[in-house]
């Protein structure tokens, strides 16, 4: 296997920045799936794939979501062009016979908690995929957690097993006006090698 180039380096990891501000510019569906195409190769716990999505692209949909979110969130939100609610199945193991194996229904229905710990856990995990993925594919992102999980998962899951964990706003961002990068941890602040 080889390395990415610098190039590449730097559209998903060193230049790429959360963005606040959009252009006027529409997603379109085509580069949605193909985002979702990228997402779901990345690996999860017997590929147990929890991640849900639903991308929120209509006025409708927006309005919907608008007094669920915080108050700082609501202007950078309502103008993206995408707002990719991430979710997790917390029956994600009814998938298991088809994704990997019979058998491993029974690893994860043992114990809500570690149903609930595995499905929050993997779908995050894929939500991060998500935003590399996005980025990958020259889009955006604005990742939050400013937003009233009981009341997500009550207005768009209602009757589900699906349950809310973070957003992220998709587009092509206004980068005018970006603030400095905050500071990251070195590899000796944050890093051990035993």
């Amino acid at each position: 296997m080889t390395s990415l180039d610098d190039t590449a380096l730097d559209l998903i990891f060193s230049e790429a920045r959360t963005v606040t501000r959009w252009q006027d510019k529409a997603v379109d569906e085509a580069t949605l799936q193909a985002l979702w195409d990228l997402v779901k190769m990345g690996p999860t716990s017997a590929n147990c794939s929890p991640l849900r999505v639903i991308f929120a692209t209509s006025d409708e949909a927006k309005a919907r979501l608008k007094p669920l979110l915080s108050s700082t969130n609501v202007e950078q939100t309502m103008a993206a062009p995408v707002v990719a609610i991430l979710a997790y199945d917390t029956a994600f193991y009814e998938h298991l016979p088809r994704l990997f194996m019979a058998e491993a229904v029974a690893w994860f229905t043992g114990s809500e908690a570690v149903t609930r710990e595995t499905a929050f856990r993997n779908g995050t995990l894929q939500g991060a995929y998500l935003i590399l993925a996005a980025r990958a594919l020259g889009l955006d992102c604005g990742p939050m957690s400013g937003f009233d999980n009981a009341g997500v998962d009550a207005e768009f899951f209602a009757d589900s097993t699906w349950r809310s964990n973070f957003l992220v706003n998709l587009g092509y961002g206004d980068r005018s006006g970006l603030e400095p990068r905050a500071y990251r941890f070195t590899f000796d602040e944050a890093c051990q090698i035993t």
